[in-house]
């Protein structure tokens, strides 16, 4: 059933309007095969009904997902078991997952800081390729020292990670290129890690936000940057979210660039600001990335 309702489905978005100048990408890292969506995009349909939220994010086209939903454990509430079945039973793969450090969580919270192991365990049983972190509360990224603290931390989680076939990641917002006393916290994540054993999740919105080009960071850090997350910036002074294709980020240049060669998967995702829901604006950001043809 779900396979008919998703040939129906491409079918009636191959048929839309042009969005994105036409280029062909079809043989790359980023054609439609490899297209994710980053569940926090849909979180309040995730908090109520997982399955029929992963069964239509199938039915627009998406290939796989990355978590934002693991707490002690589990995967949106259920147990890794009864996701993966769930993720299994719609064809979708969830190859990637956001984790925090535990700064500001219960004591015993599963965390880069308490039971990271586990942590580690229950992604490969979910057959993840990455583990990283999502997220710096303001609490614990006001100094340089807090970020050199989590440059350590980030190299031992991904000693660890490794032992399970895992990669770990951080994914960016605008705050780590703002410099603390003169220095860019970003640069300390980047230079006080291993790069064998730490890689980042580029968020293009986020460095446009934070006037960053990214194919100029991507090229000098080459090889650090096989996550992407794909979302777009809207034309008012707020220059907030909107859908993939309607905003100003020039998708059309990132994707022609040599970052490609180092990409392993990209993430669509959508913050807040949705067209009526979040499901539609996902399928208006699908739609508009096949007329890219990635």
């Amino acid at each position: 059933m779900i396979r008919r309702e998703f040939l129906k489905r491409t079918a009636i978005l191959s048929a839309g309007t042009l969005v994105f100048p036409e280029i062909d990408l079809s043989s790359s890292k980023a054609d439609m095969n490899n297209i994710g969506i980053q569940l926090y995009t849909v979180r309040d349909d995730m908090s109520k009904n997982p399955y029929a939220t992963l069964r239509k994010i199938a039915e627009l086209g998406y290939k796989h997902v990355e978590s934002a939903g693991y707490y002690n454990g589990k995967f949106y509430g259920k147990t890794k078991e009864d996701f993966k079945a769930m993720l299994d039973d719609v064809g979708l793969k969830m190859w990637s997952g956001h984790t925090n450090t535990g700064f500001g969580y219960p004591e015993g919270t599963y965390s880069m800081t308490n039971k990271w192991e586990a942590v580690c365990e229950d992604a490969a049983f979910m057959g993840q390729k990455y583990i990283g972190c999502g997220y710096f509360s303001t609490e614990e990224r006001k100094t340089i020292e807090d970020y050199k603290h989590h440059a350590a931390l980030f190299n031992t989680c991904g000693e660890m990670a490794k032992k399970y076939n895992l990669t770990f990641f951080h994914h960016n917002h605008d705050f780590e290129f703002e410099p603390i006393a003169g220095v860019v916290p970003y640069d300390v994540l980047l230079n006080e890690t291993d790069k064998n054993l730490v890689k980042f999740e580029l968020d293009h919105y986020w460095t446009k936000k934070a006037n960053v080009n990214s194919l100029k960071l991507m090229k000098k850090h080459t090889g650090r940057f096989p996550l992407w997350h794909i979302k777009d910036m809207d034309h008012t002074p707020a220059r907030s979210f909107t859908e993939v294709g309607t905003g100003v980020i020039d998708y059309k240049a990132i994707f022609k660039s040599k970052a490609i060669d180092s990409l392993a998967f990209y993430f669509v995702e959508q913050d807040s600001n949705h067209n009526t829901s979040p499901l539609r604006s996902i399928e208006i950001s699908f739609n508009n990335l096949r007329k890219l043809k990635v």
